[in-house]
């Protein structure tokens, strides 16, 4: 048995059973200038795209490094394909949060969303899958992630967007990663309770169709009906029923997530909720401790 394969069955383990949450790091081309607004850097401090993710690696390094983040309770880290291609106080990104911080690294590999049609958005087209596949494991990177979103309880839409998922995890199971599926919900759709239930439907009959040694992960917004994906969890199929923010304050996301048995947190915006430019390290580091505590404690639920 080779060291890589050593590493992935320990990942592997900390993913499925491990304490604590996954923290989504994976802010992307579009979602960047609102990460860096929030945190206090506007738009007219950059004059360009690399500009710009030069000062979200920066935001984002400051977070891995900070005492606070760490494998005892962060199980998982989703970083954008930019991030990983850099590098963390000397190490590449993905061998920092693994070999340092003992957090599983992810990947993010969608290319954003399609126009919407039949009351979604499925992904855009990845013409360069197959590289980015292969970029991936060989940075170390143990799984990816791609999200899709649904406004409303369309059922062409919804099983357009749960068969584009299945078949991008399919060629990610070939390519030995495991995909986090996301396909999330508006939480402010008029539609939301119903379109959870033809989600959930979609997913299960997907899920059927893996081989018996095919595992993914879900991401999901987080439901209208308190353990409505509880059978999600309990998949055989399913390594870990991870939970989006989808907008909702970081106290909102915690109390829901709390209410769902076996759900952990994959939050984005609610993670990074208070986090300062002009904080002193000091103060950024205790910011950030207070919301890890509070992740980590709903998702012990």
């Amino acid at each position: 048995m080779t060291s890589t394969t050593l590493m992935s069955d320990e990942q592997f383990q900390k993913v499925k059973s491990g304490s604590g949450f996954v923290a989504a790091l994976d802010q992307s081309g579009g979602s960047t200038p609102k990460a860096l607004e929030l945190y206090g850097i506007r738009e007219d401090a950059y004059s360009d795209d690399d500009e710009m993710f030069a000062l979200m690696h920066q935001y984002r390094s400051r977070i891995i490094t900070s005492p606070s983040f760490g494998g005892n309770q962060i199980i998982a880290a989703i970083l954008f394909e930019d991030t990983v291609g850099r590098q963390i106080d000397g190490r590449a990104s993905a061998d920092y949060l693994w070999n340092v911080k003992e957090v599983v690294p992810f990947m993010k590999i969608d290319k954003g969303l399609a126009s919407a049609a039949n009351g979604v958005q499925v992904m855009k087209p990845i013409p360069e899958l197959g590289e980015q596949l292969a970029k991936a494991k060989g940075n170390g990177i143990f799984g990816t992630k791609m999200r899709s979103f649904i406004k409303f309880a369309n059922p062409d839409g919804v099983r357009a967007i749960v068969d584009q998922q299945f078949a991008l995890a399919r060629q990610v199971l070939a390519a030995e990663l495991v995909p986090i599926i996301e396909p999330e919900i508006d939480i402010h759709s008029p539609e939301k309770s119903a379109a959870e239930a033809m989600l959930k439907t979609a997913i299960l009959e997907s899920l059927a169709t893996l081989g018996g040694d095919q595992r993914v992960m879900l991401k999901l917004s987080l439901p209208d009906v308190d353990d409505f994906y509880v059978t999600l969890v309990s998949h055989p199929r399913v390594v870990r029923v991870l939970a989006l923010s989808g907008g909702y304050s970081r106290e909102e996301a915690n109390a829901r997530l709390a209410r769902n048995r076996g759900i952990i947190a994959s939050f984005s915006r609610a993670l990074t909720q208070g986090l300062s430019v002009d904080q002193t390290d000091a103060e950024f580091d205790a910011v950030l401790d207070q919301s890890i505590r509070s992740i980590a404690k709903a998702s012990k639920a």
